[in-house]
C-alpha cells in the first residue's frame, strides 16, 4: 500500500474507531452504576450499542474497500453488529437469558473477526495490538456468558458485561488515536515559490 493512501486510511479511520470506544464506554458505565435497569431499557442499551458498533464497522469498510487489505473482515463485523442490534430492537418480549445469550453469540464473532483483523490489517494500520486484546476480551466474555452456571444471577452478569463494555471502549479509543497520530506522512513537499521543486524537510533550503 502507498504512503499517501496508508495516510488516507489513517485520517479516515480514527473517528469510526474513536467513535466505537465512546459508545462502549458509555454502555458499560450505564450498566455498571445502573445495573438494575428495567430489562427492556438494558435490551435498548445493548441494542443501540451494537447498532452503533456495526454501522461504524460498515462505513469503515465501504470508505477503505480500495486501500484496506482484507476489508470484508470489517463488513461482516459491521453486518453482525447491526443484526444484533436490530434483533434486540424487534425482539420487546425478549427474555433475560435469550438477551445473555445473544449478546454471547455476538462477542463471540466480534471477538474472532476483530483477532483476525489484527492480524490482517497490522503491516498497513498501526496499533493493531489494540484491536487484537479487544477482540480477546470479546471472546472471553463470549465464552464466560454461555458457560455460566444457572445458579448466577442476571445482575452479577450484567456486571462483567459491564467491565467488558469498559475495557473494549478503553482499547478502541487508544487504537483510535494510535491510528490518528502515526499516519504516514510524506517526506517530501513543494516549496511555495519554486513549483515543481521538491526537497526534504530534514535539509536545509
Amino acid at each position: 500500500m502507498s504512503t499517501m493512501a496508508r495516510t488516507q486510511m489513517g485520517q479516515n479511520y480514527w473517528w469510526t474507531l474513536l467513535v466505537r470506544g465512546i459508545v462502549a464506554i458509555l454502555f458499560g458505565l450505564a450498566a455498571l452504576f445502573w445495573p438494575r435497569l428495567a430489562l427492556l431499557v438494558l435490551v435498548a442499551l445493548f441494542g443501540a450499542f451494537a447498532l452503533i458498533n456495526g454501522i461504524s464497522a460498515l462505513v469503515m469498510a465501504i470508505q477503505e474497500r480500495r486501500t484496506l487489505p482484507n476489508w470484508w473482515i470489517l463488513l461482516v463485523e459491521g453486518v453482525v453488529g447491526i443484526l444484533a442490534g436490530l434483533i434486540t430492537f424487534f425482539w420487546p418480549g425478549i427474555t433475560a437469558l435469550a438477551l445473555l445469550y445473544l449478546i454471547a453469540i455476538w462477542a463471540i464473532f466480534i471477538g474472532i473477526l476483530e483477532v483476525a483483523a489484527a492480524f490482517a490489517f497490522g503491516r498497513d494500520i498501526t496499533g493493531e495490538w489494540a484491536l487484537g486484546i479487544a477482540g480477546i476480551l470479546a471472546i472471553l466474555l463470549g465464552i464466560l456468558l454461555i458457560l455460566q452456571p444457572p445458579a448466577t444471577g442476571l445482575f452479577a452478569m450484567i456486571r462483567v458485561i459491564a467491565l467488558f463494555a469498559l475495557l473494549y471502549g478503553i482499547m478502541m479509543v487508544i487504537r483510535a488515536f494510535q491510528v490518528r497520530d502515526r499516519a504516514p506522512v510524506p517526506a517530501t513537499s513543494t516549496t511555495p515559490n519554486m513549483p515543481g521543486r521538491t526537497y526534504n524537510r530534514d535539509q536545509p533550503v
